[in-house]
């Protein structure tokens, strides 16, 4: 008996499941979302004069999705039923339509008229000069920067680099060099007077050039 009692309660069970699963198979099955996906074609044009607007961009809102018209203003689209449409184009007014829910069939044409949007600009006050004569003075007063190219072939150039040589102090390597030259000479003399460079055309033409480039000018 009881045996009996659990497979009716078993049977009972599975008839009243039946409905619902049958539901659930309604809900999951792709004729619903079929259904929702509506084909949306139509033209954008001028609201006052009703001429074609190319280029204009037809978007689905919060979904990143659209198209842009025709050089005829006409586009199509696939979207969803209860989804916003924008219309936007450069000098006119956003236009925002809505997909109906209860709409009938997978189809949906519009008309969608834009309005021209007026754009105002700040001020600008254009002021001619006072003269010709102060115009040529400015122009030829313009100093004008070196290029890259005139800038490398000037520093490149050999008197900049006799300028950037003698200006620049010696390195770790130049300055132990010339101080073991110096302490060499200074043995090599040790005991003696050092030769006097008085006659020395070589000492004579160092003299002259630091003579020149003005080393033994006095620095304030």
């Amino acid at each position: 008996m009881k045996k009996t009692l659990i497979i009716l309660t078993i049977g009972i069970l599975g008839i009243l499941a039946q409905p619902a699963m049958a539901q659930q198979a309604d809900v999951n099955s792709p004729n619903i979302y079929r259904d929702s996906v509506v084909q949306l074609f139509g033209v954008i044009m001028t609201a006052d004069s009703l001429k074609a607007i190319p280029f204009a961009s037809v978007v689905v809102n919060n979904k990143g999705r659209g198209t842009v018209t025709n050089y005829d203003g006409v586009f199509s689209i696939a979207v969803n039923k209860g989804e916003k449409i924008t219309f936007t184009c450069v000098g006119f007014k956003d236009r925002t339509i809505l997909i109906p829910d209860n709409l009938v069939g997978n189809q949906y044409s519009v008309v969608q008229l834009m309005v021209n949007d007026t754009n105002y600009l700040p001020v600008t006050i254009l002021k001619p000069r006072p003269t010709r004569a102060q115009f040529d003075r400015d122009f030829v007063n313009t100093r004008v920067d070196d290029d890259l190219y005139e800038t490398a072939r000037k520093n490149t150039s050999e008197s900049q680099k006799k300028i950037i040589l003698a200006s620049l102090p010696r390195d770790g390597k130049e300055a132990v060099g010339a101080s073991i030259s110096n302490q060499a000479s200074k043995y090599y003399y040790s005991g003696q007077l050092p030769p006097m460079n008085i006659l020395n055309p070589v000492a004579w033409k160092s003299f002259i050039n630091s003579w020149k480039r003005g080393d033994y000018k006095s620095k304030k």
